[in-house]
């Protein structure tokens, strides 16, 4: 751009864009369809003369110098336009902005008017106690011609709602609608309507001859009225006699239907062509009907019932049907029922006819001793129970006193309580102490039927009362029923009395399954209500079990202090101990890391197969009982039980052939305290007797029991063949341990060195597929082992003292916080601070903006006044200078009259 003036400037940058020549305009050129090029050309011409505006008005740009220029880097902010930016800031505050503030003053909009809505001292209820009043006033107000008022509104000083009809008025409804097309009578509008009731009554003679009265209003009214009840009484009586001749008809039809159809089958042809015959698919269409007529109609489901009502209704029904079966028992009917009398209640001996109207739902009281729901169950008398509960309760006191000896002794003096001797989980009560029940079944009885009440036993003595005669399929309904009567819902003690419940059948679980004869059919049918029981209960159910668990572990001790190889002394759990273990499994979660009943059944079973030495088969038994155990308890969590695996690897080493002479020949680091000891010299298999021998299961009960604890070589091969099989499922479950082949690579070698003796031949196929597996087992574990390393991580950077450059100017890394909620925290603060500084920026270019609009306000009403003020003295002046020349005239005047 060449140097000199704006205008120059101008003009030269005009000429080097092409735009300073004008085309004249040709007159003679025709019209076409092709535009000119200046046309064409209107938007580049006014791009280019922006463009020259920019170049020569360099304020209109504003340029951020940057610090560090990239090339080819495009930042935002770096060139703005204040001009143009200000310019619709203004555009944009002269729409908004400028508006509101010439409109400051103006009241538009809708006002509410409602009353007391701007009362701030009125309350929501009041203001709308107040509207409603002033609703009712205004419609009060209005209702001057309201036709249903009563009191307001009469007619001739009666009320107009009192009158029942207007047909007396002769207003012709009736007949005279017909006759007249609809048109009321002429005499009728001329003697009623506006202005009727004066006219005299013509054709009627006074008394004496004298002319005839004038009716009063009163009595045109009372006249009107009587003949609109007339024809009203009229109407209904009508109307009452078509009713009764419809329902009359409606009653006969089906005679007639029936009379009709008769007389059209028996009758000749003729007639059958009059009435019709009834065709197929008229039949079908009755049949249909009928179908329908007599279809049972859907009825309303009753609502589910609460836990609570079904344990109320339950417990009803047990004790009608106990008050049944007494009646039978007192060889009254069946279908015993007493005659009701007035107030409800029967009298005995009679039976009451069944009505149609008999719901069923009526019952029998049985004895005239009974009052109100659960009083007397099982039909004994009030005094007999509290005698009983006296006993019971004395019994009770002295147990309770027993027991408290017995703590107090143990714990006095623990040592004493080891050397003492073994003691029984349950008390094994004589029959002779057993008290015959009074709802168990008398054996002369023809039928035995089981009752359906039962007392609540707070004692496994008084337990065994009830189920003295039951038999042990019916034990189960016996609980179930006892635990319907008292159901927690029906009264307050009945929570207590089912933890009693608990400890009860956690005894009787023990006394069923203690020898000889042990019933593991009842124990399995008992399970499923103690664990209902010890889910409703925890804690007082987990409390007898720790019991019990303490009781197992003092009679360990007792067992230990007696000598380890005493055969006298009871080192390992007998049936009720297994089995009261085998309960625990089922009942509490054994996978948990601590768990207040499962882990003291761990460590009791534990210490029974570390610290118990084997002396018999029934050891081998009891501890083969318990790996199983603990390969159900671990089937889950796969918790590591070394002494499990160590007490099955002692099993093989006593019953299988091999060729260790020494415990330290045998591999692996095992605990073996009676390998070839003279007490297990008896239990190996010998192999000429064993040759021809099958594998089966081993008896349990019988060699727990001692009677099949002989040198039987099935038995001992059936104990082989189990503790193999155990092997198998540990490993299975230990695979995927770290130290799984430090645990099997020994328990592998003595397999193989039994393998290499000639087992049984029942054994070789399980020996040799258990070595098999476990040879797989131990390959995949190698392979899939891998050697330890140290924790991969970045080098960490030896340190140094240079200082630390940032080469980047964004301020992102050194501000970071490594706490995220204070990062946010900061970042909210950072973003509020920019928002209000934006918002003062913008609240002070609107002051300044009105600012400048009230300045030219004020600059226009000065200009206003100015000019105003100048028009007036203006007019003033002129007015002025008229009146001086006026006065001049007139001197001159007197000048010309003074000088004539």
């Amino acid at each position: 751009m060449g140097k000199g003036s704006q205008l120059s400037q101008l003009k030269s940058a005009i000429s080097q864009a092409g735009l300073s020549h004008q085309s004249q305009p040709n007159k003679k050129r025709k019209r076409s369809g092709v535009a000119r090029p200046d046309q064409v050309d209107k938007e580049k011409k006014a791009a280019k003369l922006k463009e020259i505006h920019e170049k020569l008005n360099p304020f209109d740009v504003k340029v951020t110098k940057l610090k560090h220029d990239v090339g080819g880097r495009k930042v935002k902010g770096v060139t703005g336009r204040p001009a143009q930016s200000r310019q619709a800031g203004l555009e944009q505050r002269n729409k908004t902005l400028l508006k509101e503030y010439a409109e400051r003053n103006h009241a538009g909009g809708i006002l509410d008017r409602r009353f007391g809505e701007n009362d701030p001292t009125m309350t929501p209820e009041e203001r709308m106690l107040e509207r409603f009043t002033r609703e009712r006033q205004r419609a009060s107000k209005g209702d001057a011609f309201n036709l249903e008022d009563e009191e307001e509104l009469t007619h001739y000083g009666q009320s107009l709602s009192k009158l029942d009809d207007f047909d007396g008025v002769g207003l012709g409804l009736e007949d005279e609608e017909d006759e007249d097309g609809g048109q009321i009578d002429g005499d009728v509008v001329k003697k009623v309507h506006f202005g009727g009731f004066d006219d005299d009554e013509e054709g009627e003679e006074g008394v004496d001859g004298e002319p005839p009265l004038k009716k009063s209003k009163a009595e045109v009214m009372a006249e009107v009225i009587a003949k609109s009840k007339e024809h009203k009484f009229i109407r209904q009586e009508q109307k009452g006699q078509d009713e009764d001749i419809r329902q009359k008809l409606d009653m006969e039809f089906d005679d007639l239907k029936s009379l009709l159809y008769n007389t059209a089958s028996s009758s000749s042809a003729p007639v059958n062509d009059v009435f019709g015959t009834e065709t197929d698919k008229d039949k079908e269409y009755d049949e249909v009907v009928r179908e329908l007529a007599f279809e049972k109609r859907a009825k309303p489901k009753d609502r589910t019932k609460t836990e609570e009502e079904l344990a109320l209704e339950e417990k009803e029904r047990l004790e009608k049907l106990e008050r049944k079966r007494k009646r039978r028992m007192l060889g009254e009917d069946d279908d015993y029922d007493s005659e009701e009398d007035d107030t409800g209640r029967g009298r005995k001996g009679k039976k009451r006819e069944r009505g149609g109207d008999d719901l069923d739902d009526d019952f029998d009281e049985g004895e005239e001793g009974w009052d109100g729901l659960g009083v007397g169950l099982g039909g004994e008398r009030q005094d007999e129970v509290e005698g009983e509960s006296d006993e019971g309760s004395e019994d009770q006191d002295e147990d309770s006193e027993d027991e408290d000896e017995d703590v107090g002794t143990n714990g006095s003096d623990e040592s004493e309580g080891e050397l003492g001797e073994h003691e029984a989980l349950v008390a094994n009560p004589s029959l002779k102490k057993v008290k015959r029940s009074k709802y168990s079944v008398q054996k002369g009885q023809k039928s035995k039927e089981l009752p359906f009440t039962f007392p609540c036993p707070s004692t496994h003595e008084e337990f065994l009362e009830i189920v003295e005669d039951v038999e042990d399929e019916d034990v189960p309904t016996v609980v179930q029923r006892i635990r319907a009567l008292y159901h927690p819902s029906l009264a307050e003690d009945n929570k207590f009395k089912l933890q009693t419940l608990t400890s009860v059948l956690i005894d009787h679980i023990l006394y069923i399954t203690s020898p000889p004869t042990p019933r593991f059919t009842l124990l399995s049918s008992l399970v499923p209500h103690l664990h209902a029981l010890t889910k409703s209960y925890p804690i007082p159910s987990a409390q007898h079990f720790i019991e019990k668990l303490s009781l197992m572990q003092k009679n360990l001790k007792r067992g230990l202090s007696h000598g380890a190889l005493d055969p006298e002394s009871k080192t390992w759990p007998g049936q009720s101990e297994l089995a009261l273990l085998r309960v625990i499994g089922a009942i509490w979660p054994t996978s948990d890391m601590k768990h207040p009943v499962a882990s003291p059944a761990r460590l009791i079973m534990g210490s029974y197969l570390g610290l118990g030495r084997l002396r018999t088969l029934s050891d081998i038994a009891s501890g083969l009982f318990l790996s199983t155990l603990f390969l159900q308890y671990e089937a889950f969590s796969k918790r590591l039980v070394p002494e499990a695996v160590n007490f099955l690897v002692n099993v093989v080493l006593h019953l299988a052939p091999h060729g260790y002479e020494r415990a330290a020949d045998v591999p692996g680091s095992f605990s073996l305290p009676d390998f070839r000891s003279d007490l297990c010299l008896g239990l190996r298999i010998k192999a000429k007797k064993s040759k021809k021998l099958t594998v089966g299961r081993p008896d349990l009960v019988a060699l727990l029991n001692g009677s099949g604890a002989g040198e039987d070589e099935q038995v001992k091969l059936d104990l082989l063949a189990t503790s193999l099989g155990l092997l198998d499922r540990f490993a299975e479950m230990y695979k995927g341990l770290e130290g799984f082949i430090e645990l099997c690579q020994p328990i592998l070698e003595i397999l193989q060195a039994v393998e290499h003796r000639s087992p049984p031949d029942g054994l070789k196929s399980q020996l040799s597929s258990l070595v098999d597996k476990m040879s797989r087992l131990l390959k995949f574990s190698a392979q899939s082992r891998q050697p330890l390393r140290l924790q991969a991580h970045k080098p960490i950077p030896i340190p140094t003292y240079i200082p630390k450059f940032e080469w980047t100017s964004s301020n992102y890394l050194r501000n970071r916080d490594p706490d995220q909620e204070r990062n946010a925290a900061s970042k909210l603060r950072k973003q509020y601070k920019q928002e209000k500084k934006g918002a003062l920026r913008e609240l002070r270019k609107d002051a300044r903006f009105l600012a400048g609009v009230q300045q030219k306000e004020q600059m226009d009403k000065d200009k206003s006044y100015t000019d105003r003020m100048k028009r007036v003295f203006g007019s003033i002046e002129g007015e002025r200078a008229e009146e001086k020349a006026m006065e001049r005239e007139k001197k001159k005047e007197k000048r010309r009259a003074g000088k004539k």
